[in-house]
C-alpha cells in the first residue's frame, strides 16, 4: 500500500474512532443511570473503540516511520495520549467500580475529542 492510500485509511479511521469513542461514551454513561443499558454488549462495543484507537495510532506510527510522512505539530502526541486514556480508563474503571460507567463514559468521550481534534489538525 502507497503512502497516500494508508493516509487517506488513517483519516477514515479517525472520523470511525469519532463515532464509536460517542457512541460507547454515551452509552455508558446511560448504564450508569438505567440498569437495563449495562451488559456484555456495552463491554464488547468498548473494546472495539478502543481497538480502533490503537489501529489508529499504528497507521499514524506507520506512515511516519515507513513513509516520513509529515503530521502538524501535536498530532502524533494526541495519538498517544489516547492509548494512555486507555490504561488510565481500564485502571480508574477497575479501582472504582461504583463510577465504572461514568469513568468509561467520559472516557470515551475524550477519546472523541482526541479524534475531532486530530480531523481538524489534519484540515
Amino acid at each position: 500500500m502507497d503512502a497516500d492510500r494508508l493516509y487517506e485509511l488513517y483519516r477514515a479511521g479517525q472520523w470511525v474512532q469519532i463515532f464509536t469513542a460517542a457512541f460507547v461514551g454515551a452509552w455508558a454513561l446511560g448504564a450508569h443511570r438505567v440498569q437495563e443499558l449495562r451488559g456484555r454488549a456495552l463491554w464488547v462495543c468498548t473494546a472495539v473503540a478502543y481497538a480502533v484507537v490503537v489501529a489508529n495510532l499504528i497507521t499514524a506510527s506507520v506512515l511516519v516511520g515507513r513513509y516520513n510522512w509529515e503530521f502538524p505539530d501535536l498530532h502524533m502526541l494526541y495519538e498517544f495520549s489516547g492509548l494512555v486514556a486507555i490504561g488510565i480508563i481500564y485502571s480508574y474503571g477497575k479501582q472504582l467500580p461504583g463510577r465504572k460507567y461514568l469513568i468509561y463514559g467520559f472516557g470515551g468521550l475524550f477519546l472523541m475529542g482526541l479524534a475531532i481534534r486530530n480531523v481538524f489538525m489534519l484540515s
